[in-house]
């Protein structure tokens, strides 16, 4: 009976990644599970010398909401990252808190193990896509959202553009660049050069060029409104982002939206743009966010200026 059981949950599951194996936009979905990460820096690090990786309870497709938990939760990753160097430190969280909890890969730069690469409505396409096969595949009506970095914006464009928000209920953006960054000015004036949006592209990417403050891109998705009615909007920032200048650029302008900086909550915590899914403080704003009525208080402890930088730097130069 017990061999019984088994092949035929490895029936079930065979069944499950051949639902998601052919969308119709190319995403991969990863399975391979790793270790539970404090550190932005390990993480990347870790998804760099093993691809395809997932962090701690992510993509478990047995997994069913329950009364308490009612919508799976879907994690989008930021720029040239994963599921894995993104979310290595909040996903474990959220399944211990008890949540179905979700994520893919998108935007892979064809050749190469690279995601987050092409534009962002591509990205968001993908996303789409994955979100309709997860509320097929968990029964619930609506998911809830999070993202960081560009993943918040891919996950918006999702919501706002292309029908998301009969399928999300919240939206949560870590380090969301809603209006661009300037990245220190070094964006804005290669954008003011004949030829430099395209110098963006060549060394970074396309979706990185839409990241810059005044991109058609960010224009387009904002213009009428940066929110649409149905979902509630969240986004958590830091006066020290290194990537969103002016970090205000944040913030969402439309109705329902409630912006947190979290140096309004914590003086004393300096935590960054990459280190702010892995801090412990914002962490627990997000879970306090998905589930109110059972909010705890954030432990407000100093996070020194520049926290996570120098792994990150190391782990993406390896």
């Amino acid at each position: 009976m017990a061999n019984f059981r088994r092949l035929s949950q490895l029936f079930f599951l065979v069944g499950v990644a051949l639902s998601f194996a052919v969308p119709a936009h190319a995403m991969e979905i990863p399975t391979k599970p790793g270790p539970e990460q404090s550190q932005a820096g390990d993480a990347i690090k870790f998804a760099e010398q093993h691809p395809h990786s997932a962090p701690p309870g992510v993509n478990d497709f047995t997994c069913r909401p329950d009364a308490a938990h009612p919508r799976p939760v879907v994690l989008v990753h930021g720029s040239d990252g994963s599921t894995y160097a993104s979310w290595a430190g909040l996903s474990p969280k959220l399944k211990a808190a008890g949540y179905c909890v979700f994520a893919l890969n998108y935007g892979q730069k064809p050749g190469t193990e690279r995601y987050g690469m092409e534009t962002m409505t591509e990205g968001a396409t993908e996303l789409a896509d994955f979100v309709t096969q997860v509320l097929s595949t968990t029964g619930a009506d609506k998911a809830d959202v999070i993202g960081h970095s560009q993943g918040a914006t891919v996950s918006r464009y999702y919501i706002n553009k292309l029908g998301g928000a009969a399928e999300v209920d919240q939206w949560i953006g870590l380090a969301s660049p809603t209006y661009g960054g300037t990245f220190y000015g070094l964006g804005t004036a290669l954008e003011s050069f004949p030829g430099g949006t395209g110098l963006i592209d060549r060394f970074g990417s396309e979706a990185l060029a839409e990241q810059v403050q005044g991109s058609s891109f960010l224009a387009a998705l904002n213009a009428g409104g940066d929110t649409v009615p149905g979902v509630e909007y969240t986004t958590i920032g830091t006066r020290y982002d290194e990537v969103i200048q002016p970090y205000t650029n944040v913030a969402l302008r439309g109705p329902g939206a409630t912006n947190i900086l979290v140096q309004d909550l914590c003086p004393e915590n300096e935590t960054g743009h990459f280190n702010l899914p892995y801090d412990p403080f914002s962490q627990q704003l997000v879970l306090n966010i998905l589930d109110p009525a059972h909010a705890v208080s954030p432990t407000c402890t100093p996070v020194p200026l520049g926290t996570g930088i120098a792994g990150v730097i190391i782990a993406s130069n390896s």
